[in-house]
């Protein structure tokens, strides 16, 4: 990290454009800032936009902004975050799940710093900014596939620093822990058979995931008490005890983990699922491998699904849109193989294409059912 961090500092003194790469939760935001508050831009605006937890439409109004009457609810102009960080630096997380036209808007931009809004014929303003991006993906891996485009990805990895996950790193589990428990304003020690359980624990929400865990231990514990090993998280000693789980990649074992926490009940979908999608915790990818491995379970039926995830009935609607909304609609016709007990007819489940995209970047997308 101290290598990672010098890096960083060589970086803020020039105007280069950075790529952050990293697993969720390693502190990608944290050392875009890093640079941005040691660079000549320090005194102007840094701007963030989490590209996946936004819809196409409503990326493109807050990047470039939009004109009155541009949609419906648009009752006055609105400048994008490319024009208000002008001189700054605008910070793009998880530019992988941008889409292939917003990938395009994008390379326009860098190439020539014109804006032109939503529902403009023309350009409105030049901006200057230094563009930081991260992402938890491989998007060499996506260009190869053809899902992120190679010019762009020419543009915004001029200087690229990676963020090893934390479990590559276990000598910084804890001096993090001392960090956390002095942000969380709790005086209390953690024992050396604590410490040694929490050195030794995979992190799959890295240091995200450490800070989340420590906040929880401290607001159950009694003012000036010692941290044990029976008061960490049954879970995590669990894991760490259990030797013979084999390894897996970290992503795949995130959303396996969601995934059991839903089905045990451990889990509510709406006050846990969503909250880490919302938060950055939980990635598309993570949500529509648990939306996956649901449909495998009910041979492609939505609605068995939320018995499944303990949704309420009533919720059905509610459940379809959030995952058209944010794009983790899964087509439940590859899990109709086999025969199913509560198998659905076609018209019962919902069919994975959206209607024409509304005009309104505000609009829910919908599902036809």
């Amino acid at each position: 990290m101290q290598r990672i961090l010098s890096a960083a500092k060589r970086v803020a003194a020039g105007n280069t454009k950075v790529l952050i790469t990293g697993e969720s939760g390693v502190g990608k935001d944290v050392l875009a800032r890093y640079i941005h508050a040691h660079s000549s831009r320090a005194s102007a605006a840094f701007v963030a936009l989490n590209c996946a937890g936004l819809s196409e439409p409503l990326i493109e109004s807050e990047l470039f902004g939009h004109v009155r009457g541009s949609f419906t609810g648009a009752h006055r102009d609105k400048a994008g975050r490319l024009q208000l960080a002008h001189r700054g630096t605008v910070f793009l997380d998880e530019i992988g799940e941008m889409s292939p036209r917003m990938q395009a808007l994008l390379l326009r931009f860098l190439e020539s710093g014109e804006i032109q809004q939503v529902g403009s014929e023309s350009v409105v303003a030049r901006s200057d900014v230094r563009v930081i991006s991260a992402t938890n993906r491989d998007l060499t891996t996506m260009v190869a596939e053809g899902h992120f485009r190679e010019d762009l990805l020419y543009r915004i990895k001029v200087a690229h620093l990676h963020v090893p996950p934390l479990r590559e790193r276990p000598e910084d589990i804890p001096p993090l822990v001392e960090h956390a428990i002095r942000h969380a304003g709790v005086a209390c020690t953690v024992t050396p058979e604590a410490m040694d359980v929490l050195s030794r624990y995979s992190w799959p929400g890295n240091v995200r995931e450490l800070q989340n865990v420590v906040e929880q231990i401290a607001s159950l514990l009694p003012h000036g008490s010692s941290v044990g090993v029976d008061d960490l998280p049954g879970t995590l000693v669990g894991r760490v005890l259990d030797t013979v789980a084999p390894s897996r990649e970290r992503r795949r074992q995130f959303a396996d983990d969601i995934y059991e926490a839903l089905v045990s009940g451990t889990y509510d979908f709406w006050h846990d699922v969503q909250t880490l999608f919302l938060n950055r915790d939980m990635t598309r990818h993570d949500l529509r491998a648990v939306v996956r491995r649901g449909l495998r379970t009910t041979n492609g039926s939505y609605r068995a699904l939320l018995g499944l995830f303990r949704i309420g009935a009533s919720d059905y609607k509610r459940f379809l849109n959030f995952l058209a909304a944010h794009h983790c609609r899964i087509d439940f016709r590859e899990f109709r193989g086999g025969a199913a007990p509560d198998r659905l007819t076609e018209s019962e489940g919902p069919v994975c294409t959206t209607a024409a995209r509304p005009a309104d970047p505000a609009a829910e997308p919908r599902y036809m059912e």
